[in-house]
């Protein structure tokens, strides 16, 4: 399979990448710089660079089978980066999984009373960039990942992708490892879940 990463430079982006080529992918890498690149001496990756914010000089990607995007808003970023780059994906002709966040938009609420303070907390007013961006994958037809607090630690051997409407309010505050989201990510681009909307991806740390 030939993926295409957005936000391949990212925590979460480059642990899709590396765990990509493990399982014998082709990697596409979707960099606006393309001198940070995420891996080097891969015979199976290629460098393109793409900025969000300027979508006419985005890479054509119609030879991808996958768009996997980890985009976040970094701190050199201005508000408005996750819309653009959710945009930009939905008037591709590619089928596209995006990463959200748990608390945001449809899911509010869904990982409880303590993680939506937590999260309000320390992502502030960029929940409603991120309910926003999300709302455009989904209409543009992607399925989007509302994945729950980011630790470190290894891929879970009891990882799950649960669609929200079956996803159960934890009692405490929910979280997974990035290498976990970033493997159930790959499994949805490996064997996709038919009228998939948003999945919430588990996995005990």
């Amino acid at each position: 399979m030939r993926i295409a990463v957005l936000g391949a430079t990212g925590r979460v982006g480059r642990l899709i990448v590396e765990q990509a080529l493990q399982r014998g992918h082709e990697v596409v890498v979707l960099v606006r710089r393309p001198e940070t690149r995420p891996v080097s001496g891969q015979p199976t990756v290629e460098i393109r660079q793409a900025d969000v914010t300027v979508p006419s000089g985005f890479p054509d990607l119609t030879d991808v089978d996958v768009v996997v995007s980890a985009l976040g808003r970094g701190k050199d970023d201005g508000e408005g980066t996750l819309v653009a780059g959710a945009r930009v994906l939905a008037d591709l002709p590619v089928r596209t999984l995006w990463l959200g966040a748990l608390g945001s938009g449809s899911s509010v609420g869904a990982g409880g009373g303590i993680y939506q303070w937590v999260m309000k907390a320390l992502v502030g007013e960029e929940l409603a960039e991120k309910a926003a961006a999300d709302s455009i994958a989904l209409d543009g037809g992607a399925t989007v990942f509302h994945a729950p607090d980011l630790w470190a630690g290894g891929v879970s051997t009891e990882r799950r992708n649960i669609p929200l409407e079956d996803y159960t309010k934890p009692v405490l505050p929910p979280h997974a490892s990035r290498a976990t989201v970033a493997a159930l990510m790959l499994d949805e681009a490996e064997r996709p879940t038919r009228a998939a909307g948003i999945l919430v991806p588990v996995g005990r740390v």
